[in-house]
């Protein structure tokens, strides 16, 4: 069936591909039950569309048709593996594929590793997360030494799992076995101990510094780790090491104070960027945990530091208690080609470090200053004379308030706006519909407690074609159903809502979004992809009645309480199997991968047809549903 396809002139074989590319999975098997042609060519659907499965969880059912295991032209694939095990290898793994993204491999095990080296030898990218973490599903060193011995070309790899689960020893001799090819490699968790002897088993074994390090990764040039400490010994080896490297991001999650020997010190920052290549570099302490800081480094390492990064265009630093204006003055103007500014927990961080920023040759586009409380609004001022910013994130800056917004309405390239927790008005909210609005693509008022209804038309009063794909308007204690009908009724495109933690938010909100219509020539329904209205005061059953099919097509995420309406909540699960529900409070939200702008829907018999035969046939509605 493959030669009959490509036997299709180029035109042709473009249309067949548009259209492909305008069904929904939905569609595309209500299509293939109806049409024998499109049975014949629907492999090829994801030849167009790499990335058909990934914000829905396919069964083994529905993935056997439309991955059949013969397929040589499927080149990349990215898939949600929530309902996915080891019996569905033959169906993923294909020996054409170079890009693979599998996600929530939590009920796979090892042999997932085993069978890419095995089968996928053509691998250029690769990201896996979760890998065996449901109980009972083995992983092996064993695995991963046949994955990185059989992926000879891999270029990219992401492994967003514990691999502290490894043998430390045996974990560090594979690593011998990567590609020579393999430029980006990220991992969600390892010891420090373990990324040093991976570099230098020298360390491991205890031999001396005068023994030769064997070439690990030679030609590595992007390293993204999260660590349980960020250490000098750790930091020297990897830039003594990895003499091509660019991109440095490490974070680490202490769960107490380090002691000297496995903290990092301004001895260890003075060894970053031994080789001079680095231009992008991210070192955070998260006080998710527990409330800890970098305390052993000061203005003189961030000094010793900037005297070897003139070339440095992004830096990210996050948990520096002890770096004053001083520091970070240094840092801004050191960097002549610094574009991306990003500090967390900031504590002595001040409006003086922007009052000449203007003088600086500076261009930045992206600028985060989150838990900088110290912050006013003459700071953000003073900042806006960056006119090409596309990103500010101002949340938790509690000093900053609507005068703020004055400055941000005239930046004329913002895309992204976050401001949680400031210290704004509804009528601060009006600056920003007089200019940058209409270009808004995220906007986040998460937390800014005096806000009303009124924000909304504060927000969107005068705006003719704004298009915002994501709002935020959580844990705001003042807003309710009145305003999501002001947003309902100015039928502004939004992919993303959030309002969780709001009171007075009830079942009219989600009536009223249920049945929002964006443009009266389009097909009357809503836009949103995802739906946070967890732990809203006024949600009842009802409300669930009108979070079942038809309502709400394009919705994949949807957050609400699950404790007052647990049986509710299980029907509805039921009946929407590949929307994913969440009850705990977790906060929503797909891969960055996740940005398909899925604008075409199927009739409403189409979406019944294809949940009915998912669900097993039946005219009637399932069990226990609402």
């Amino acid at each position: 069936m493959f030669n009959r396809f490509w036997l299709l002139s180029t035109k042709s074989r473009i249309l067949f591909g548009t259209v492909l590319e305008r069904l929904t999975v939905h569609g595309l098997v209500c299509a293939q039950r109806r049409t024998r042609r499109v049975i014949a060519l629907a492999g090829h659907t994801l030849l167009f569309v790499p990335d058909f499965f990934q914000d829905i969880a396919p069964s083994i059912d529905l993935l056997r048709p439309l991955l059949p295991q013969c397929n040589p032209y499927l080149r990349s694939l990215k898939m949600d593996c929530t309902r996915l095990d080891d019996s569905s290898l033959d169906f993923l793994l294909h020996p054409s594929l170079q890009d693979l993204c599998l996600r929530n491999c939590a009920d796979f095990s090892g042999r997932l590793l085993s069978e890419l080296g095995r089968t996928c030898k053509d691998l250029r990218f690769l990201y896996l997360s979760s890998v065996a973490e449901k109980r009972g599903r083995a992983v092996d060193v064993l695995h991963l030494e046949e994955m990185l011995s059989g992926c000879t070309q891999l270029e990219t790899l992401i492994l967003m799992f514990d691999v502290s689960i490894f043998l430390r020893h045996s974990f560090a001799r594979v690593w011998a076995l990567a590609s020579p090819k393999l430029i980006s490699l990220e991992i969600e968790y390892i010891s420090s101990v373990m990324m040093t002897e991976l570099l230098n088993p020298a360390v491991g074994l205890h031999q001396s510094s005068s023994h030769p390090w064997p070439s690990v990764l030679p030609n590595l040039q992007k390293l993204c780790l999260s660590v349980d400490y960020i250490t000098d010994t750790m930091v020297s080896t990897i830039s003594k090491c990895l003499v091509s490297l660019t991109h440095l991001d490490l974070r680490d999650t202490p769960i107490m104070e380090p002691r000297m020997a496995f903290d990092l010190t301004n001895n260890g920052l003075q060894q970053i960027n031994a080789h001079g290549k680095l231009k992008h570099l991210c070192l955070v302490r998260s006080q998710e945990i527990a409330p800890t800081f970098f305390k052993r480094v000061n203005d003189l390492g961030i000094l010793l530091m900037a005297d070897k990064c003139s070339a440095m265009e992004s830096i990210c630093l996050g948990g520096f208690c002890q770096v004053t204006d001083t520091g970070y003055k240094t840092l801004l103007h050191s960097c002549s080609k610094l574009y991306i500014l990003r500090v967390f927990h900031g504590t002595h961080l001040t409006d003086l470090v922007f009052h000449d920023i203007a003088a600086t040759s500076c261009s930045m586009t992206h600028v985060s200053l989150r838990w900088c409380n110290l912050l006013t609004n003459l700071a953000v001022t003073r900042l806006a004379s960056n006119a090409d910013l596309s990103t500010l994130d101002l949340r938790d800056c509690r000093n900053l308030g609507d005068e703020s917004l004055r400055a941000i309405s005239m930046l004329p390239k913002l895309k992204t706006l976050l401001l949680d927790g400031c210290d704004l008005t509804d009528a601060g909210l009006s600056y920003l519909s007089k200019g940058v609005m209409n270009r808004l693509v995220s906007l986040s008022v998460r937390g800014c407690k005096r806000l009303t209804d009124r924000c909304i038309s504060s927000l969107f009063d005068g705006n003719s074609n704004p298009e915002l794909r994501e709002l935020d308007l959580s844990n705001l204690p003042n807003i309710s159903d009145a305003a999501v009908l002001l947003l309902a009724r100015s039928r502004i495109l939004i992919y993303e809502l959030r309002m969780r933690q709001c009171p007075l938010i009830g079942d009219t909100s989600v009536m009223a979004l249920a049945s929002m219509q964006v443009d009266e020539n389009m097909w009357c329904g809503s836009s949103l992809r995802l739906l946070d209205i967890y732990n809203c005061g006024g949600i009842t059953q009802l409300a669930f009645r009108w979070l079942k099919k038809p309502y709400f097509p394009r919705l994949r995420w949807l957050g609400v309480t699950g404790s007052m309406n647990r049986d509710v909540v299980e029907a509805l699960a039921r009946s929407r199997p590949y929307m994913h529900v969440t009850t705990q409070g977790e906060e929503l939200g797909t891969e960055q991968w996740d940005n398909m702008e899925d604008a075409h829907l199927q009739d409403y018999d189409d979406v019944d047809e294809f949940e009915e035969w998912l669900l097993g046939g039946g005219g009637g509605e399932e069990d226990g549903s609402v």
